[in-house]
């Protein structure tokens, strides 16, 4: 008997699940094949409906399918990806419990892992900007904007801080960042209704785009019909400019113009999956994975790319394929077939699938929609897009399930429940632009910071005259005698240079302090040598 093929895919969404459902397929009753998929999480999100779960529109589990249910013929390995062997044609995973590696070995490798969002070189965004990729993102959002919420409405004494927890700020025009948009301002707008002292013209949501119009991907006369409904809903757009930095309190565009805020949502950059990025194989400019148009990568037989890591030739224009989930969809069925016939014989097709058209929600029951080239608007292309993904959703029990809570959505407010998933905000780095007080003399402490970059001004203020106390750059920290003495800060901290910090808060403090004595005693120490300069500087 003939030793058996193994097929690996790399990636668990629409490329690499229906890569894997199609392969399912075509081994039927056979056994001359197997199928392993790897992918970090071991479920499949259906991505088109993700910005619903920002309102609680559908449950956060609706658009959520286990992997080894939907594919019962294939291997499914939840793990990351470490690396890939391309001489040797291994595959190596991450350890789980115990630190041992595991390696995989393949006679066909599927790369469909997909886009991440890269905030590499960007100031501040790594820090302090929300990416909307995956269901922790949404997840994530959604109990940050109930909590700004929650804090705005108690918030009497403070009204910068207050205007800056009602202020979101989206940054990207696209079809994902219009979705984003239109859900969180429809979600806000509605839930505030609950909060006493929060008023409709309290809110502030901001879209910026780079471009003149929103949702390039479609013809002008839909994307200017999408902007003057979010208009008119309340979205502010800033057109032809684009994010250039963040703060944990402002947005910064590159035309100078700041925009206070705690919720900052960023749809782009977005950029190949890191791993594809170490592998030696043709790729373009942005880093994506040269493939033919039989979705083989360039020079190589049995290794295959799609979906958004793979640059694939659209049959009908001298162009590429969009990063859909219905050309995903295909891909994934051409890879199979190729698949298949490189192992047991036979003719390889072409991927010849031109894209039946593009919808995108703009929120109270309304959309866009460019289908077979006849544009649709308003409510008639709303519920095409409710009916098409609901087809699309896999499995009949699941389309049920958001069937029934689109139709429960026309009667019942939205939940307003923040789930706490977190028992600590933990340690993290933060980014602060010149001018920018990372604390304020007489607030309470709740974090020591190290530098990593940049400079500050320690600065204490009597009688309403500011002085000098000292300069601080990389490798040093302040913000640990609040701690120690626990009591309210004794100086103003200002950014007088790009800075990055690390963010220590006071529960791992403690935990650092106590465990480490001498580490506990050079604070002490550090703290009397700084009170000996003050008053020094005071008699001065």
């Amino acid at each position: 008997m003939a030793e058996r093929k193994r097929v690996v895919i790399l990636g668990g969404g629409f490329a690499g699940v229906y890569a894997a459902k199609y392969l399912e397929k075509s081994l039927g009753n056979k056994d001359d094949f197997e199928i392993i998929l790897l992918s970090k999480e071991n479920y499949f999100v259906f991505q088109p409906m993700l910005p619903e779960l920002i309102s609680g529109t559908i449950g956060l589990l609706d658009i959520v399918c286990p992997l080894r249910p939907l594919l019962p013929k294939t291997n499914v390995q939840s793990r990351e990806v470490e690396s890939i062997d391309l001489v040797a044609q291994t595959v190596t995973t991450s350890h789980g419990f115990r630190a041992k590696p595991h390696v995989i070995q393949y006679d066909h490798l599927v790369i469909a892992l997909g886009n991440v969002t890269d905030f590499r070189g960007m100031r501040g965004l790594p820090e302090h900007a929300m990416p909307f990729k995956n269901l922790a993102d949404a997840i994530h959002l959604r109990n940050h904007v109930i909590r700004a919420l929650e804090e705005a409405a108690i918030e009497v004494e403070d009204e910068e801080l207050r205007k800056q927890l009602l202020t979101f700020v989206i940054a990207g025009g696209g079809f994902s960042g219009v979705e984003v948009a239109a859900e969180l301002n429809d979600f806000v707008r509605t839930v505030a209704r609950s909060y006493r002292g929060i008023k409709a013209s309290d809110i502030r949501v901001v879209l910026v785009h780079s471009q003149g119009r929103i949702l390039p991907e479609v013809s002008e006369s839909l994307g200017n019909f999408a902007q003057k409904i979010l208009q008119k809903r309340g979205v502010e757009l800033m057109l032809n400019t684009r994010l250039d930095a963040a703060t944990s309190e402002h947005a910064i565009l590159a035309n100078g113009q700041i925009i206070p805020t705690r919720t900052l949502v960023s749809t782009v950059p977005s950029s190949p999956h890191p791993l594809v990025e170490s592998l030696a194989l043709p790729k373009n400019k942005a880093g994506k994975l040269k493939a033919k148009n039989t979705l083989a990568v360039e020079g190589f037989k049995n290794i295959w790319a799609l979906g958004d890591c793979a640059l694939v030739p659209e049959p009908f224009t001298e162009g590429f394929c969009p990063p859909t989930a219905q050309h995903a969809i295909r891909q994934g069925k051409t890879v199979a077939h190729n698949i298949v016939a490189s192992m047991r014989g036979g003719s390889q097709l072409a991927f010849d699938f031109g894209g039946l058209g593009k919808m995108g929600s703009l929120g109270h029951h309304c959309a866009v929609a460019d289908i077979m080239g006849l544009n649709i608007s308003g409510f008639l292309a709303f519920a095409m897009w409710r009916a098409i993904y609901l087809m699309k959703l896999p499995g009949w029990g699941r389309r049920l399930k958001v069937a029934t809570s689109w139709a429960l959505d026309f009667f019942l407010p939205p939940e307003l429940t923040e789930l706490k998933l977190a028992a600590s905000s933990g340690i993290a780095e933060q980014h602060y632009e010149p001018g920018e007080e990372v604390f304020h003399q007489g607030e309470l402490g709740d974090r020591m910071y190290i530098i990593l970059a940049g400079r500050a001004d320690v600065i204490r203020t009597d009688n309403g005259v500011e002085r000098v106390l000292a300069q601080l750059g990389p490798g040093e920290y302040f913000g640990e005698m609040a701690l120690l003495q626990k009591a309210t800060r004794n100086a103003t901290i200002r950014c007088t240079e790009p800075m990055n910090t690390l963010s220590i808060p006071q529960k791992e403090f403690n935990v650092l302090s106590s465990s480490l004595p001498q580490l506990k005693k050079s604070f002490e120490q550090k703290i009397e040598t700084r009170e000996e300069k003050s008053a020094a500087t005071k008699v001065g």
